[in-house]
């Protein structure tokens, strides 16, 4: 989270986001949280809607990535995000 918090430009969030996703672990929704706001803080929508689709090529199953976009929906709606569903 703190890594995304710091992150100061496009080139930054990126990395970070494909060392997240390099790994066979999904996120915790607090992290996808922070890489979001990072996106939109560097200005760059395309990538805060590529964390939504890395997030869904992760879960197990559709249960899981809609339990994501519940508990992330305040902040999709606050930064104007749209995800695929």
């Amino acid at each position: 989270v703190s890594f995304f918090q710091n992150a100061q430009d496009l080139f930054e969030v990126q990395r970070g986001l494909n060392n997240c996703f390099a790994h066979d672990l999904v996120p915790s929704p607090s992290v996808v949280e922070a890489a979001l706001r990072a996106s939109r803080r560097v200005n760059d929508y395309a990538t805060a809607v590529r964390i939504f689709e890395g997030v869904r090529e992760k879960v197990e199953n559709k249960q899981q990535y809609q339990a994501y976009l519940d508990e992330l929906k305040p902040v999709r709606e606050e930064l104007g995000t749209w995800t695929c569903a």
